[in-house]
């Protein structure tokens, strides 16, 4: 590694993650990197102790810096984070993912590699108690999530989108960083702006996060429900970015409605379909709970329930207003010219 590497900004949005705050940025402050180094954290309005460990941050290490983001909103508080931010490398780190030990070194040497605008890798949940680890097996297996490589792994290469991201600030300059609008999927819309002007994303499982999940079930349902409902302003918002992976929540959710419909007022054959659901999660979820406590592997199945129904909820359930207001507010691609920087909107 050469001894002199580009300096680099790591952004954080955060909100309510008193449980994982302080442990985020021990794994940024603890990289294997000689680049200098700063973090900006994005202060949302919260209700816990996330405010009052920020400050201890910010006073233990002259690195740490802090930002308002009183919407509570995370493309709002990256947006606040890149403008106070200053080097030419910028990272993306959420509040309950930590970085392993050479994340930043390998994603600049994949951004000189392959000269990509963002590089990014797996998304690898772990757990610190039984609910915790089912979430996690749920998260990281393909009758979980399907085929989705930041979850599961695969070969490096071209991507729609990465999970978080390792940026040039020229490209996220040039395209006047997140739309607001996208309270979720922003990662994907900006790495769409990305590529529609040319630019190169690049997925690599070099590169590993590990991501704390939820905490409770209603705390993953609400996750799993905005993530349908997101995806589906997506594939309104771009036609062409559905596939039958995403499309496969939703058909389950209206086939074990159908199931239960029939079952009750026609025939008890209509229990067929959500009988033979729950046994296939439960036979699925063996080889995912490999190694996990009986208590853990106990609960997969309600982990993965929790996921595919919420998320097949949020799909069928997404308003259509919603997308149309996003697909007004689209901002087209920046090729040429000067890079643009947008002070965020007042709301």
């Amino acid at each position: 590694m050469p001894a002199q590497q580009p300096a680099v900004s790591v952004i954080m949005p955060v909100l309510d993650e008193e449980h994982y705050l302080r442990e985020s940025v021990r794994h940024i402050l603890e990289q294997e990197y000689a680049g200098e180094m700063e973090v900006v954290i994005a202060l949302g309005p919260s209700t816990d102790r996330t405010d009052e460990i920020a400050a201890e941050l910010v006073a233990e290490d002259p690195r740490v810096h802090t930002v308002p983001n009183p919407t509570g909103r995370t493309p709002a508080a990256l947006n606040a984070a890149i403008k106070a931010s200053r080097h030419p490398i910028v990272v993306r780190v959420d509040g309950h993912g930590m970085l392993s030990p050479d994340y930043i070194a390998t994603a600049v040497r994949l951004l000189e590699e392959t000269g990509a605008q963002n590089v990014g890798g797996i998304m690898h949940a772990e757990g610190q108690n039984a609910w915790e680890e089912a979430v996690a097996a749920a998260m990281t297996s393909k009758i979980g999530v399907g085929n989705a490589p930041f979850h599961t792994g695969g070969r490096a290469g071209p991507a729609e989108t990465v999970y978080l991201g390792v940026f040039r600030r020229e490209a996220l300059e040039q395209q006047g960083g997140y739309n607001e609008e996208f309270i979720r999927a922003q990662d994907w819309e900006l790495n769409f702006r990305i590529r529609e002007a040319g630019g190169l994303i690049w997925f690599s499982p070099e590169l590993r996060v590990q991501y704390r999940p939820r905490r409770s079930v209603k705390a993953l349902a609400k996750q799993y429900k905005d993530y349908g409902r997101w995806r589906h302003v997506v594939a309104r918002y771009h036609s062409g970015s559905i596939n039958l992976r995403y499309l496969a929540p939703p058909t389950l959710v209206c086939a074990l409605a159908a199931g239960v419909v029939v079952g009750a007022t026609l025939s008890p054959l209509g229990f067929v379909l959500p009988a033979g659901y729950l046994a296939g999660i439960a036979v699925g979820s063996v080889p995912a709970g490999k190694g996990l406590s009986l208590k853990a592997r106990a609960q997969i199945p309600l982990a993965l329930a929790t996921m595919h129904l919420s998320w097949g909820f949020g799909f069928l359930t997404s308003p259509r207003a919603l997308a149309n207001r996003l697909i007004a507010s689209r901002r087209p691609a920046v090729r040429t010219g000067a890079p643009q920087v947008r002070d965020a909107p007042q709301v």
